[in-house]
């Protein structure tokens, strides 16, 4: 079993700043990538921005400049620092992460987490 545990969601006026985290345990071999993704009402889960074990980063343009994805690696954690943060910024918030669990090294899967609420409003 792998579990995703995301926090540090809440409210925040426009032009402020959120850091959620998210922490992956389990029965883990290797984790490939981590990454945001978010979904607004009404809307489809959209990319935020992404991480591979490689170094490899990834953000969406609407998000370019304002937000910065980090891991430590060693705690199997992924940051996502939000500045700047504009009303169209909110979401639920789910970190995703691509691994290998030790039950079955020969497949790559993706595991979700709960989600956390960011509002963005004054």
């Amino acid at each position: 079993q792998v579990q995703l545990v995301e926090s540090g969601g809440g409210l925040v006026q426009p032009g402020g700043s959120l850091r959620l985290s998210c922490a992956a345990s389990g029965s883990i071999f290797s984790i490939n990538a981590m990454g945001w993704y978010r979904q607004a009402p009404g809307k489809q889960r959209e990319l935020v921005a992404t991480s591979t074990s490689g170094g490899r980063i990834n953000y969406a343009d609407s998000v370019k400049g304002r937000f910065i994805i980090s891991s430590d690696n060693a705690k199997n954690t992924v940051y996502l620092q939000m500045t700047s943060l504009k009303p169209e910024d909110t979401a639920v918030y789910y970190c995703n992460a691509l691994l290998v669990t030790t039950q079955d090294m020969l497949i790559r899967r993706n595991y979700w987490g709960q989600g956390t609420q960011v509002t963005v409003s004054s």
